[in-house]
């Protein structure tokens, strides 16, 4: 289904992704980042937090690291300010790439047991289905960020993965 290969791609993808988010919304003010459009989480900011706090607690589950909340509810303010933000975003992505160069073919078999504060329960899940919602929720809520900055006039970088520029 997924091959370490395919994590490095998309690590290197959500690492891409988000250098531009970054760029876009600390020139942005931060009313308009905080103002409501309408999406699940609100606002700009309240989904770049949201997408944040999933990708920190999809990490500890896959690392053993540090988590924080598991309550879906608490994750549109996981930080205060996007500056905060910011400097949580790069420490994520520094964590994401360190863990997905050391993924090997073996560590891709079996199940991944967590405590869902979603659905108030243990749940156990392949791990490779794990990895592919990482990779896959990123991309759902980056889209709507799309959206969201360019209905707020900004011009966000693309998002195609094809055109992603390779060192």
């Amino acid at each position: 289904m997924i091959s370490p290969a395919y994590i490095t791609e998309m690590t290197a993808y959500n690492t891409w992704q988000n250098n531009g988010l970054r760029r876009v919304v600390q020139a942005m003010d931060d009313a308009d980042v905080r103002a409501d459009r309408g999406a699940f989480f609100g606002s700009i900011f309240g989904t770049l937090n949201h997408l944040l706090w999933g990708d920190l607690l999809w990490m500890s589950r896959f690392d053993g690291g540090p988590a924080q909340s598991p309550v879906i509810a608490d994750s549109a303010e996981f930080t205060a300010t996007v500056t905060q933000w910011a400097e949580q975003r790069v420490r994520a992505d520094t964590r994401i790439s360190s863990w997905a160069s050391g993924v090997t073919k073996a560590d891709l078999s079996g199940d991944i047991t967590w405590f869902s504060g979603s659905l108030n329960a243990e749940v156990a899940r392949p791990k490779v289905t794990c990895i592919t919602h990482f990779f896959n929720h990123q991309t759902h809520h980056r889209g709507q960020l799309h959206a969201m900055l360019t209905a707020a006039g900004q011009t966000p970088d693309a998002t195609d993965l094809v055109f992603m520029l390779k060192d």
